[in-house]
């Protein structure tokens, strides 16, 4: 394992348990607005998209006034479900732990800003990171420019950073900014789409992934 000193995390699917209320609220959208309902692999694999991107993908071919229609009714779906979202078994109690070990904490995901901030104020972890960035402050998943902003803001190493996600797009922005990652198994995407890039280690439990994290600095 290499020397790590930058822990950069995905937010939904990795640190929260929100992809199927995610996947839902993307199914529920389309048949409010009339265009055929994507299947839930499709759903899931659209997770870490930015909002529109993800829409535009499930729609291809739609104008932008009908992306525009099924992101409004995503919005109203899922934000029907956002406070019941709780965090992963393991996420509260470690990303202190691992703070206090000497890592740097960071987040980088699809949601936008308004959704990640409402989502730290509910969790009460936005004190844990050193810096966050979203998917409309930034290029898309699997474009590096998100992570690549991290990285400098940290004044890291992107030898030494780790992007930790549950999708290939997260894996795939860790090759393209050059970083290390670590795969989540319990997310959006199954094990055998995120092995092939090669991740550094995969878990099954977030405790996992926060006690190899723990041993390697011990």
């Amino acid at each position: 394992m290499p020397p790590l000193s930058l822990l950069v995390f995905d937010w939904d699917g990795t640190l929260m348990d929100s992809t199927g209320t995610i996947a839902y609220a993307i199914q529920r959208a389309f048949d409010d607005v009339g265009l055929p309902v994507p299947s839930e692999r499709d759903a899931r694999f659209v997770i870490g998209y930015g909002l529109k991107e993800a829409m535009a993908y499930l729609a291809p071919g739609a104008d932008e006034a009908s992306i525009t229609r099924i992101v409004d009714a995503y919005r109203v779906h899922y934000l029907a479900q956002d406070q019941a979202l709780v965090l992963f078994d393991g996420v509260r109690d470690y990303l202190p732990q691992l703070r206090d070990a000497g890592y740097t904490l960071a987040v980088a995901t699809g949601k936008s800003r308004v959704g990640l901030d409402r989502a730290l104020a509910s969790t009460g972890l936005g004190g844990e990171f050193l810096v966050t960035r979203t998917a409309d402050e930034a290029f898309s998943k699997p474009h590096p420019a998100m992570l690549e902003y991290i990285v400098d803001f940290a004044a890291a190493d992107a030898a030494a950073t780790l992007m930790i996600g549950d999708t290939t797009h997260d894996l795939q922005m860790a090759i393209n900014a050059g970083t290390h990652s670590a795969a989540m198994s319990y997310g959006a995407h199954p094990l055998d789409d995120l092995l092939p890039l090669s991740p550094l280690a995969h878990f099954d439990h977030f405790g996992l992934l926060a006690r190899w994290l723990l041993e390697a600095r011990a």
